[in-house]
């Protein structure tokens, strides 16, 4: 059988291979002179040095030198430089059309005295600081030994949020500000019906300010201590084991009701990402994301750099100018900051990627930017700000996927939707996430870890199906089914706060 190989756009001069190509072949009529891996890129036309490198009608680079027909289009004859874009703010904004409210659909979800509705039920012990790490981790240990989980079953777990960071910083400034809104983001997640709060007491990151400046009163649900005034890590982890048994019957009186599909909070990401990523998962995410913004919810794009060079496909979907402007406010923050890091943006894509047919990062923020599908972007937040819009909004965080999830989550998300081809392994607690394989080869390689096959779009599954598959996939997470992740044990240890500034 022939390979099969895919021209995106009449705009194009290159195709797709969807299967390996040999010396040879035949891709979209012409004759392959070089071996063309799956996912990669062949030149259907030729393409002068200097002249642009067209995917999805997009530039996502510049031929090095001269590239003929059937050649493989990648690294070696690809570069990437600085190019005039149109933002054309707000030019596509429209009203989305959003689902009459007696036909929408519903989850199974539990509603929090403040108004919000989480999917999970947890119990909490969140650190002020690294030093406290430890400590947290013995407690939850403790409490698991103790019986609290067999005693009281309506609770879904007992989740340690630690992380490396809390001292050696500046008082003050972004990474300070960053830090506070995370950690206050997971304290008063919907997805916790309790939260303890531990620090070692000396920290820069002080307990006392954090309450302080957030208002914040001791209550049930929420308790905090410090390993100094308790008198060391024995006194502490009983303080903690105490206090979770008090929270405990509270938490799992909590029952699950009928709530409307508008109170999901949907994460979009994506990692390990592969030259099928925008051809199959991220779009039919996409779908979804239309899909949940119709039903009147909210979907958060998020990763700043890998939505870098696609930035104009979104500026023109932005509901108001002011909304454009501030994403390309980002991006040039963007641009400042991993130049004075003696970074560049097309760090990113990692190896991975391009092994996987990833050439540029503009070429991978095509993709990235497909999880967003159609719908007008309403708002753009800075990391971990509380998102209180609805419909489809913007976070800035960085690429990496654990400090994006980590900032989404500290926003607001009760449910992660992340697409793979390479085989990300990943889960974040307390938020499940669902793994979107993006061809049927790493969903078979990896079956353990991914949730629904995505792979099958290049089969002639239709991204609306894939799209309503996903979504569907995200009411029954959302009423408590359980996700790959979350049945491995995933999610303690990909709590990450996005680290900015000197360590001192």
């Amino acid at each position: 059988m022939a390979p099969r190989t895919l021209r995106l756009s009449a705009k194009d001069n290159l195709a797709v291979a969807l299967d390996e190509v040999a010396p040879g072949g035949s891709v979209a009529g012409i004759v392959a002179t070089q071996r063309i891996p799956r996912g990669h890129k062949v030149a259907i036309e030729p393409i002068p040095a200097g002249a642009s490198v067209v995917k999805f009608g997009q530039v996502i680079g510049f031929a090095s030198e001269d590239i003929a027909p059937g050649a493989h289009i990648h690294t070696h004859n690809v570069v990437l430089h600085d190019f005039a874009r149109d933002y054309a703010f707000a030019a596509d904004a429209r009203d989305d059309v959003l689902v009459p409210e007696a036909e929408r659909a519903h989850f199974m979800g539990f509603r929090r005295s403040n108004g919000r509705t989480g999917t999970r039920n947890y119990l909490g012990i969140l650190t002020s600081v690294n030093c406290s790490a430890s400590v947290a981790r013995f407690a939850a240990q403790a409490a698991e030994r103790s019986g609290i989980l067999a005693d009281f079953p309506g609770i879904d777990g007992i989740v340690p949020i630690i992380h490396g960071t809390g001292c050696g910083m500046a008082s003050k400034g972004e990474g300070y500000d960053v830090l506070s809104r995370t950690l206050w983001g997971y304290a008063t997640h919907p997805n916790f019906a309790a939260v303890v709060m531990v620090g070692l007491g000396c920290e820069m990151f002080q307990i006392a300010r954090f309450k302080q400046e957030y208002g914040v009163e001791e209550a049930d649900g929420f308790r905090t201590l410090t390993i100094q005034d308790e008198g060391g890590t024995r006194r502490t982890v009983e303080h903690i084991l105490g206090t979770l048994k008090e929270m405990a019957p509270r938490a799992a009186a909590a029952q699950r009701e009928a709530r409307p599909a508008s109170e999901i909070v949907l994460a979009l990401q994506c990692g390990g990402s592969d030259g099928y990523s925008a051809l199959t998962a991220n779009p039919a995410l996409g779908v979804a994301s239309d899909l949940l913004v119709a039903q009147g919810g909210t979907s958060i794009l998020s990763e700043t750099p890998e939505i870098y060079g696609a930035e104009h496909l979104l500026t023109r979907r932005a509901a108001t100018r002011e909304v454009g402007e501030k994403l390309v406010a980002r991006i040039k923050w963007w641009e400042e900051y991993t130049a004075r890091n003696a970074g560049e943006m097309n760090n990113n894509p990692s190896p991975g990627n391009k092994a996987g047919g990833l050439t540029t990062i503009l070429e991978k923020s095509l993709g990235a930017a497909a999880k967003g599908g159609s719908s007008t972007l309403r708002a753009v937040y800075e990391y971990a700000e509380p998102v209180t819009d609805a419909g489809f909004v913007f976070m800035d965080t960085p690429g990496y996927d654990p400090v994006a999830a980590t900032g989404q989550v500290a926003g607001g998300a009760n449910v992660i939707c992340f697409t793979t081809g390479r085989g990300s392994a990943f889960g974040a607690k307390p938020t499940p996430s669902i793994k979107l394989a993006t061809n049927s080869d790493i969903y078979r390689r990896m079956e353990e870890d991914m949730d629904i096959n995505c792979g099958d779009v290049l089969d002639g599954v239709s991204l609306e199906e894939k799209g309503r598959e996903i979504f569907d996939k995200v009411l029954a997470v959302a009423s408590g089914a359980h996700t790959k992740s979350e049945e491995l044990g995933y999610g303690d240890a990909e709590f990450v706060p996005w680290q900015i500034g000197a360590v001192m």
